[in-house]
């Protein structure tokens, strides 16, 4: 059998540096090859040589030439997050359909992205499944990040859409979080919104374990979480115990959560009161069949606890005013 050449964009990232790791790990036969596009960041791999590097930018197409030579499997897990539409249409747009082009020149047949739940039109989302929901990004980064998935598609690529992602080294999801419950100390509804989450180490699995096996489904979408959506009351529960924050008390409504002192300020405060307090829940029955391997059987509590330290540094760094408690003896 010959031996996967595969080409990972975005390999210094929060979830492409986990993939890279876990491949260079594989034990599988033959032991995979990997190729890395580096730009800003340069990928610091063990000294190995199932290992290249290729500098250039998805921003700059004339440096992607020869990148896909010789790749079997493409794994496009770089994009830009801000609110500049230019940069991240370069990044998350074009610079998917220079990546693409250059993939066909080359023969390459296989891509897998790392896509977004953000290009659904925000709302009530309940064990949703690939294709039920309308299409409706909202910010620059998700509109483009759309125009590149559809491209992905297009091409007959798979296209894996995660929701919320925590871990070591998250700088969204967790912080949020952390800044939502300083602003609003209550429950929303009771805390009873279902979410799909799903680790940064977990996903590695998948997309590893997906750039690995024979054969991939063209042109379709996958949801990527854990099996059973976590709750609300679960999430902020587990969060405010391992960063040390005060729990949520009392009750307010989704309507008066909307309106909140504080929250006017905050550009952001109604699309994450939307992702934390409503219903956000992917169907992804279809992925954990496909990959025929053990879904993640850790409790959510027990996982998010592995990078709870990680975040109390981050926060205690890059947000002074959260109100973290002393450390519970034993901790």
């Amino acid at each position: 059998m010959a031996a996967h050449r595969i080409l990972i964009t975005g390999s210094t990232g929060f979830v492409g540096a986990r993939v890279t790791a876990r491949l260079t790990a594989s034990d599988h036969t033959p032991r995979p090859q990997l190729r890395l596009l580096a730009h800003r960041s340069r990928p610091e791999p063990p000294g190995t040589d199932q290992i290249e590097v290729h500098h250039g930018s998805l921003s700059d197409p004339e440096s992607l030439h020869g990148l896909c030579e010789g790749v079997t499997t493409v794994l496009h897990l770089a994009s830009h997050i801000s609110g500049d539409p230019r940069q991240c249409r370069a990044v998350n747009d074009t610079g998917t359909a220079a990546l693409l082009a250059e993939a066909e020149r080359c023969g390459v047949r296989r891509v897998i992205q790392l896509g977004t739940t953000a290009v659904y039109r925000d709302g009530r989302h309940l064990n949703a499944m690939e294709g039920a929901l309308p299409l409706g990004p909202s910010s620059p980064t998700s509109v483009t990040r759309l125009a590149g998935e559809q491209r992905v598609l297009k091409a007959g690529g798979l296209v894996l859409r995660p929701h919320l992602i925590h871990g070591r080294g998250d700088v969204w999801v967790v912080p949020a979080l952390a800044r939502f419950m300083t602003t609003l100390p209550h429950w929303v509804d009771g805390g009873r919104a279902l979410i799909s989450l799903i680790s940064a180490d977990d996903l590695a699995h998948v997309v590893a374990t997906l750039a690995l096996r024979p054969h991939l489904p063209q042109g379709e979408v996958l949801h990527v979480a854990r099996p059973r959506p976590v709750s609300g009351r679960e999430l902020f529960t587990t969060a405010a115990r391992a960063l040390r924050l005060p729990l949520p008390t009392g009750e307010v409504t989704h309507a008066q959560a909307s309106t909140w002192p504080g929250g006017h300020t905050d550009a952001g405060w109604q699309r994450r009161l939307s992702l934390l307090t409503v219903d956000h829940w992917y169907d992804t029955s279809r992925l954990w069949r496909l990959l025929g391997t053990p879904a993640p059987h850790t409790g959510f509590t027990e996982e998010f606890a592995a990078g709870a330290s990680w975040y109390r540094s981050h926060l205690a760094a890059q947000y002074p005013g959260a109100r973290a408690r002393p450390a519970p003896a034993g901790a």
